[in-house]
């Protein structure tokens, strides 16, 4: 298997396991990466007692009727930002119900570059009840599937680091 497919089970298994021991339901947003995110929880086994759902909000309509992004933060800030992608992870906590949720928003390319916005800029928010939070990623024009594939483990360490903290 390649090593990072193996990093990214290896993370699912673990947000699944110290889920299930702290008793705390999970939840997704995901823009860019199109549900792998959910894709890769719910391939380990156990994953629907902590796992609740996930919401794909590709389009901006999708991120502000489900996740309550308002039209004036994605105006002001656009889709790939830190206002959206905290937005986008409270939407998802709220709206699902769940302990925590993890959300991304960013340009895997080929296009979608824009001003300060690269192919492979990626924000990774996260929002429990106590604090919603979100963290830019750089991973470069390193191909559109790479730069999901490192967004995945990314949102995966982050949702790790959430439940060990």
């Amino acid at each position: 298997m390649n090593p990072l497919l193996q990093d990214i089970f290896a993370e699912a298994q673990k947000i699944v396991d110290l889920a299930t021991t702290k008793q705390w339901r999970i939840a997704t947003a995901e823009s860019c990466t199109g549900g792998l995110i959910g894709g890769a929880i719910t391939a380990i086994p156990g994953s629907s007692t902590p796992f609740k759902g996930g919401i794909i909000a590709y389009d901006n309509a999708i991120k502000t009727k489900l996740l309550g992004v308002s039209p004036s933060v994605l105006g002001k800030y656009g889709a790939v930002s830190e206002k959206t992608a905290e937005r986008m992870a409270a939407g998802a906590r709220e709206r699902l119900d769940v302990d925590l949720a993890v959300s991304v928003t960013g340009i895997a390319g080929p296009g979608g570059a824009v001003e300060g916005k690269p192919i492979g800029t990626v924000w990774i928010g996260i929002a429990t009840k106590d604090a919603v939070s979100a963290t830019v990623f750089n991973f470069g024009d390193i191909g559109r599937n790479a730069v999901r594939d490192q967004t995945v483990l990314e949102a995966l360490r982050m949702l790790t680091g959430a439940l060990e903290g």
